[in-house]
């Protein structure tokens, strides 16, 4: 079964979770030494504290959320003005997530890239994996516009111009001899054989009187 745009984002926000933990728990302890896990905790609220988890344990949300809020002290140091536009942006893809929100192509495609880019940042392995999986859905959305474009092209009903086209007896004046009926339907081409018998119509046996009623194409 094909992933969904929203299944996308939630495996990348995994990604982010996976790559960012480490990172964030490392420049707290940085900071704050012994006391990184009681400062989270006063970000997070109590009921994080009681949980047991290690600030590594946590999820995206709530790591971004700790970048977003203690940028100034912990994070600027090593992050630079663009990095933090991603935590931003990231902390609206994870909100939309979370609230079972539709992703479209594009927004999908955007969300990965922000991931990609902020694992990069702080040299996240996971980047890797993030950067697969968008390539994998612009050759997906690529495909898709190729198939349409196609089924476009088969469907487009071409109209034939010879429906407003007049006989050609309407447009021409035919010779006297055509008009008067005297010609036979198969006398309108040459029939080679009698030709080479030296029978049939003058205008075929005398090459003269054949050039001179014919009308010489490129071929010719």
């Amino acid at each position: 079964m094909a992933m969904t745009n929203h299944e996308r984002v939630g495996k990348s926000l995994d990604l982010l979770k996976a790559g960012l933990g480490p990172f964030v728990q490392r420049e707290m302890e940085n900071v704050y030494k012994e006391q990184a896990r009681q400062e989270a905790g006063r970000i997070l609220g109590d009921d994080w504290l009681v949980s047991g988890k290690s600030i590594e344990e946590m999820d995206a949300g709530a790591l971004l959320k700790l970048m977003w809020d203690i940028w100034n002290d912990v994070f600027r140091q090593v992050l630079g003005f663009s990095e933090r536009t991603l935590v931003s942006e990231l902390r609206e893809v994870r909100n939309k997530w979370a609230h079972q929100e539709t992703f479209s192509s594009d927004d999908a495609d955007r969300a990965l890239d922000s991931v990609e880019r902020l694992l990069t940042a702080v040299s996240a392995s996971q980047a890797e994996e993030v950067r697969k999986m968008k390539i994998e859905l612009r050759r997906l959305v690529f495909d898709e516009q190729a198939r349409n474009e196609r089924r476009k092209s088969s469907g487009t009903v071409i109209e034939s111009p010879s429906s407003n086209l007049k006989p050609w007896r309407e447009i021409i004046t035919p010779h006297r001899d055509v008009a008067s009926g005297r010609y036979q339907q198969a006398e309108f081409a040459a029939d080679l054989w009698q030709v080479h018998l030296g029978e049939g119509s003058a205008e075929y046996r005398d090459p003269v009187e054949f050039f001179r009623r014919t009308y010489l194409t490129e071929s010719l």
